[in-house]
């Protein structure tokens, strides 16, 4: 059934319309009692009108009434009532219209003094007649609606599914949120106590430096944990104060409270976009950050420069003076770099050197932005 009806809706309208006319108009010529002139003409308009019963029901159903005062059944007059019925909501009018179609079909044609009692047969019979078309447009009318509630129910239901989804989230990245703030930042404040008292109660030089490092870091680290917890505890319609992401005017700082012997040489030019300073200052922080974990005491270089079309940065340290502490690692700080230089058409080597170090290069064209 439903493959025959997805057939008839495949159909076009005009074709529909086309053979619908020519099924009435061959209805009315065979059954018609009476050809003279004015009543071919009239059952010639009431067909041709068919074609236009989409745009203009009752019009085209008013066209077609003189069809029934010719015939006893007649294919335009109920064609017409079909289609008024599956537009109109107006149940008044509906049975307005069929009592008018009975009426035509039980008047005598030509006018002629009634059999009255075969009048009332006749017309209770074109009641009848005239309901069934009318009770098929009007069941198709709600099933159509029925469809479309079925349709606005199952897209409530999606919206349902996603705001519940958003509140598990939600209630997921808040519980986040509590851990870090918890957890992480009172460990990460504890460092940074201990790192002060360090500071002040080392004697060694190298040992305050080391001391004066950790706290920097460590208030560092703190300052971007409130930012992330702000982040998560954040709801999806308010806004959120984000703190400013970094450019190239803040390298020197990163440099300076990198904890290792950096040197930083080398300039872009001013034209380089927001998103490409940002994808070098992280690429050094991570750099950085590994030769801290992975290379103590060794030197690290900082090199900024430009090739033609292509700006970027060199990242390289020497060996390490002396074996490094196992220290905890996502191993995804390089992978999340490549992804950044990836998404700004440049691109990111990353190796071993020759003299036992290790060198980053960061690629990225001049016109990204």
């Amino acid at each position: 059934m439903s493959r025959a009806r997805a057939a008839w809706e495949r159909v076009p309208a005009p074709v529909i319309d086309l053979v619908l006319v020519a099924v009435a108009a061959v209805d009315a010529w065979l059954n018609m009692w009476d050809h003279a002139r004015l009543g071919v003409a009239l059952a010639a308009v009431g067909c041709a009108a068919l074609a236009f019963r989409r745009r203009f029901p009752l019009g085209v159903f008013l066209l077609t009434l003189p069809v029934a005062l010719m015939q006893d059944i007649a294919v335009a007059v109920l064609a017409s009532l079909f289609t008024l019925a599956e537009r109109s909501r107006n149940r008044r009018l509906l049975a307005v219209c069929v009592a008018l179609s009975a009426l035509a079909s039980s008047a005598p044609w030509p006018l002629a003094e009634p059999d009255r009692a075969m009048t009332l047969v006749v017309f209770v019979y074109g009641l009848a007649t005239a309901a069934a078309p009318v009770l098929f447009g009007q069941l198709l009318q709600a099933q159509r609606d029925l469809t479309r509630r079925l349709v606005e129910i199952e897209e409530a239901r999606e919206h349902e599914r996603t705001l519940h989804a958003q509140a598990v989230l939600a209630r997921e990245r808040a519980q986040l949120a509590r851990e870090m703030h918890d957890v992480v930042s009172h460990q990460v404040s504890l460092i940074a106590v201990r790192a002060g008292a360090l500071q002040v109660a080392a004697k060694d030089a190298d040992a305050k430096e080391a001391a004066r490092t950790i706290r920097a870091l460590s208030v560092t680290t703190l300052d971007e944990l409130r930012t992330m917890v702000t982040l998560l505890r954040a709801s999806g319609g308010h806004a959120t104060e984000l703190t400013p992401q970094p450019t190239l005017a803040d390298l020197h700082k990163l440099v300076e409270s990198s904890g290792t012997q950096t040197q930083l040489t080398g300039e872009l030019p001013p034209t380089v976009g927001t998103p490409a300073q940002r994808a070098v200052y992280r690429t050094v922080q991570e750099a950085l950050t590994n030769v801290r974990k992975h290379a103590p005491g060794a030197a690290a270089r900082v090199e900024l420069w430009q090739d033609g079309d292509d700006v970027g940065v060199t990242v390289t340290n020497t060996a390490p003076t002396r074996p490094s502490l196992p220290l905890p690692g996502s191993q995804q700080g390089l992978v999340g770099l490549r992804e950044r230089a990836d998404i700004l058409h440049g691109t990111l080597e990353s190796g071993p050197t020759a003299e036992g170090g290790y060198r980053v290069r960061l690629r990225i064209p001049l016109g990204t932005d």
